[in-house]
């Protein structure tokens, strides 16, 4: 029997009416690169995942609650699985441009997920042929997993067992041809026995994790107090993204040459991409509160995740969350954008060493003993409560991605782009997936919060050329006299 980890029972407990706690990951393709010039039909797509599906096999397998949430789900074999439920195909209204494309993606966003099913789905749209820079006749492919199943590393590794490294159908990492092993649907009387067993040991192994981590939380909490005693808290401001998340979810996005972050991180000495992510969205959340004349006197502050799966890990479903996080400001209070990238910098280091002072290991240690009646309460509790509010203003996550070719069905992918969860109190998510020597700013809202959407966009192009600007070398400065050219006589 597999049972749901608590990290994973976490997005479940939190999914509502109003916030679907899933990923949808987009792809573009172009078919024009396809042998023979036969191009892709819908039924060549289904043939394709049919043949790869056995990479994750939580693809076949749903979820079944325990009685009165006593206990964590499980997965077990889903004995009705009907791929074409899964895979659905339509097109672009007319005139079928980037707009259209960014509506259409919002509502497939903004629907939920069967929960009586395996927890994913694929949404193929044509019809993209006035999408400006996209040739005419390519597609895209919506794929949609919830957030209890996969995290932003293990939805990347799941796709790319999709994915081909040429146009001939070369899979782009080894499939696995071991039989899958069967999870029937365990007995109630086995869901009980467990769930007494994982709730009497719960209060056991906590004290456990929590002695053994002693040290650690002592020395971070010296250093919290000494932190508050120096005045360097890190006040949340009250802004429009803070407010009830409706479903009437907002999508648009824009695409950047990872070359002009690499040559602008080489400005602050030490700063990485993610650091140029932050500033840049800093920046444009400068901007686009200004415009409004929304703009506080304190920083925003985000909620950046961080990647706790070890790089060595091995792990066969390549799914589940391995994720933890660090909350960091990102400068909106200042104007000059090196002077941002600079602070933003330290800030992010403080922040990981902070993590690596209470590490990843010792929060995951404590949530699995954590039962799990209570960590549904706890779950309510934060969407009733809008709890985010007061940690922080916005999400920000950078995943990356291969940067070569990628093919599907020898299609070449040309786009990739990403739409994330919301939470109650935190209105806006900044997803900066990478791709082939491109990162794409991708933005998801709610219509209430953010209902021009397209000069947000803007604000974070104005954002990277300011920044481009600021770290561009200044010419030096002639000195001395000026030498004549002229030969003196003899």
């Amino acid at each position: 029997m597999q049972q749901l980890s608590p990290q994973d029972s976490q997005f479940l407990y939190m999914e509502s009416e109003e916030n679907h706690i899933h990923i949808t990951s987009v792809s573009i393709f172009d078919p024009s690169t396809v042998p023979g010039g036969n191009g892709v039909r819908f039924k060549d797509i289904l043939a394709h995942v049919e043949s790869r599906l056995h990479m994750s096999p939580l693809c076949r397998r749903r979820l079944v609650r325990v009685p009165l949430e006593l206990d964590f789900p499980y997965w077990v074999d889903d004995d009705r699985f009907d791929l074409e439920y899964h895979i659905r195909h339509g097109r672009l209204p007319a005139p079928g441009d980037w707009r259209q494309l960014c509506i259409h993606l919002a509502r497939y966003h903004s629907r939920p997920l069967d929960m009586s099913r395996p927890l994913w789905g694929m949404y193929v749209i044509e019809g993209l042929d006035e999408v400006a820079g996209i040739p005419p006749g390519s597609y895209a492919i919506a794929t949609k997993i919830h957030h209890a199943a996969v995290d932003g590393a293990s939805i990347v590794k799941f796709y790319r067992a999709l994915l081909d490294i040429d146009e001939n159908g070369t899979p782009a990492i080894p499939l696995d041809n071991q039989p899958v092993t069967a999870h029937p649907k365990p007995r109630l009387v086995e869901m009980a026995g467990r769930a007494i067993w994982n709730t009497v040991r719960s209060p056991v192994g906590m004290t456990d994790a929590i002695m053994r981590s002693a040290p650690t939380l002592y020395r971070a909490a010296q250093n919290a107090l000494r932190s508050q005693g120096g005045g360097s808290g890190t006040p949340v401001p009250d802004t429009r993204f803070n407010c009830f998340v409706t479903s009437h979810k907002m999508f648009d996005a824009t695409t950047f040459k990872l070359d002009a972050l690499r040559a602008v991180r080489k400005a602050v000495p030490g700063s990485t991409i993610n650091d140029v992510v932050l500033c840049i969205c800093g920046g444009a959340l400068r901007k686009y509160l200004q415009h409004h004349g929304e703009l506080p006197d304190d920083s925003l502050v985000a909620w950046v995740p961080i990647n706790a799966r070890p790089a060595d890990e091995d792990e066969p479903d390549g799914a589940g969350n391995h994720i933890t996080s660090m909350t960091t400001r990102i400068f909106t209070d200042i104007e000059n954008p090196i002077e941002r990238l600079r602070h933003i910098r330290n800030s992010t280091r403080r922040s990981k060493e902070a993590k690596a002072g209470v590490s990843a290991r010792l929060m995951t240690d404590l949530s699995q003993h954590v039962p799990a009646a209570t960590m549904v309460t706890a779950g309510r509790l934060v969407l009733r409560a809008g709890l985010a509010a007061t940690t922080c203003n916005l999400f920000i996550s950078n995943v990356p991605g291969p940067q070569v070719p990628m093919y599907m069905n020898g299609a070449k992918q040309i786009g990739m782009y990403g739409l994330a969860p919301l939470a109650p109190g935190m209105g806006l998510f900044i997803g900066t997936p990478s791709y082939n020597g491109e990162i794409s700013f991708n933005v998801t809202s709610v219509r209430e919060t953010m209902p021009d959407i397209s000069f947000f966009v803007t604000c974070l192009e104005d954002s990277l050329e300011a920044l481009q600007r600021a770290a561009k070398p200044k010419p030096k400065k002639a000195t001395g006299k000026k030498r004549s050219s002229g030969a003196k006589s003899a």
